[in-house]
């Protein structure tokens, strides 16, 4: 009976076309998790319209549904860690899809706010599943990229939320739009079943389950006899998954500045898409105009991610995700003076896409970053930890974005400027940042090196 080393198998393995289409279907997973949490922005002009609602009373809505994906963050981490990572993220999309066919039918504020929450649970734990997936799945040289590829879906979703809401919204209503976001995911989620394995290196810390790890990993490519044993000795054994192994010495540092660097910089993120359809429409843009606004915002941050991503490959993630931060701060300095009004649309709407392409870059890859850090026994509960605390800048953005708004579009951005320029001191605090090519290279193999690092 053959020992196979699963760490080494895939680390030092090919990067074949089965591991694209499994990497393309997690990716596809975050699609629609943004797709689903940026509906709401562009339809609050015309749910506050049917509801004679103020538009500040949305902020308990938006608030609900943050509170929400911070626990779902922890949750869905925690369930990936011990449960598998193939289960918590599908049971994640179904989740936000029931919940976002559910908001089609409320009639109410009130009712919208607790709809929101329970859907924020479900957008919350599938995205440290995904980020956890998408790693494991290839190889290390292609880790980094693999993982921001797959979260720069949510700025892709939120970017097909804006022409959803652009088109739908002025002919068909704010029901159809939500009806219509959450069916496209139960239908994803009734495919993905099918075709969607679980992570090789979840499998190999679950001796009932290595007959199914001997299956995936020759459809991977690698050969594997059927009756194989297997172990990841870059791995250490976690008898029971807890947020204590976070704040063990060797990652302690990493753990809090990463939740630092996550709470800023999803505080920024949020402040922008939650707010920027308001912002325009307080500067007379029309109702499509403005959520055309959001389309912008969140395009840039796929093109610079998905540009971010080829660079980190090969130059590390340092300097990549600093350049970033940094040029997210100084978009927001350029809108905070310029003139935001409908005869500059072209100009508003361009660095728009700009400042929204750092910042959502920065945020994308810091995924990729979180993953890097933790070992796969605590992979999915380190990045959901990480994610739940930025959760918690997304559950002050709905009522601190209100008060930014209030002084106006100036207001606004410089408020965003502050809070990416502390995003900029917490990532260049981490100490484990993804090395540069070179580096690991000469390194020789992962093993050599600590878990996870």
């Amino acid at each position: 009976m053959k020992t196979v080393d699963v760490g080494s198998l895939l680390d030092d393995g090919g990067w074949g076309g089965y591991q694209k289409l499994l990497v393309f279907a997690t990716a596809l997973t975050i699609v629609l998790d943004g797709l689903d949490n940026q509906l709401l922005p562009p339809a609050i002009p015309a749910l506050a319209r049917d509801w004679a609602a103020p538009r500040a009373a949305f902020a308990n809505v938006l608030t609900s549904g943050m509170v929400g994906m911070m626990l779902g963050g922890l949750i869905g981490g925690f369930i990936g860690d011990r449960l598998g990572r193939r289960m918590a993220l599908l049971g994640s999309v179904v989740s936000f899809g029931l919940l976002t066919v559910a908001v089609s039918f409320t009639n109410g504020v009130t009712m919208l706010t607790v709809i929101r929450f329970f859907a924020g649970l479900g957008l919350g734990g599938a995205m440290p599943n995904a980020a956890a997936l998408s790693s494991e799945y290839v190889p290390r040289r292609h880790r980094a990229a693999a993982v921001t590829l797959t979260i720069v879906c949510v700025p892709l979703g939120g970017t097909l939320a804006g022409f959803l809401g652009g088109q739908i919204l002025p002919q068909w209503g704010w029901r159809v739009l939500f009806l219509v976001g959450g069916i496209v995911p139960l239908v994803l989620a009734a495919v993905l079943l099918k075709v969607l394995p679980e992570s090789p290196r979840y499998l190999a810390s679950q001796k009932l389950r290595w007959p199914e790890l001997s299956a995936l990993l020759r459809r991977l490519g690698h050969d594997v006899d059927r009756d194989a044993t297997f172990v990841d000795p870059t791995e250490r054994a976690v008898a029971r998954v807890s947020a204590r192994e976070l704040l063990e010495p060797e990652i302690r540092r990493d753990t809090l500045v990463l939740c630092a660097a996550f709470f800023f910089c999803l505080f920024s993120a949020y402040l922008g898409t939650n707010w920027v359809p308001a912002m325009l429409g307080g500067a007379h843009f029309d109702v499509g105009t403005s959520s055309y606004g959001l389309l912008a915002w969140n395009l840039g941050g796929v093109a610079f991610a998905v540009f971010a991503a080829s660079v980190i490959m090969r130059g590390g993630s340092r300097l990549t995700m600093l350049t970033l931060a940094i040029g997210g701060v100084c978009g927001c300095v350029v809108l905070a003076i310029m003139p935001i009004d409908p005869q500059s649309t072209l100009t508003v709407f361009a660095m728009l896409a700009v400042t929204g392409g750092f910042i959502n870059a920065t945020q994308t890859t810091m995924y990729a970053l979180a993953a890097h850090v933790y070992p796969t026994s605590i992979r999915a509960t380190g990045v959901g930890t990480a994610v739940a605390f930025g959760r918690i800048g997304g559950v002050l953005s709905p009522y601190v974005g209100t008060w930014a708004l209030n002084g106006g579009a100036s207001h606004y951005f410089t408020l965003i400027a502050g809070t990416m320029t502390l995003t900029v001191v917490a990532l260049a605090s981490v100490r484990h940042h993804i090395p540069r090519v070179s580096i690991v290279r000469a390194a020789g193999s992962m093993a050599a090196e600590p878990a996870g690092h």
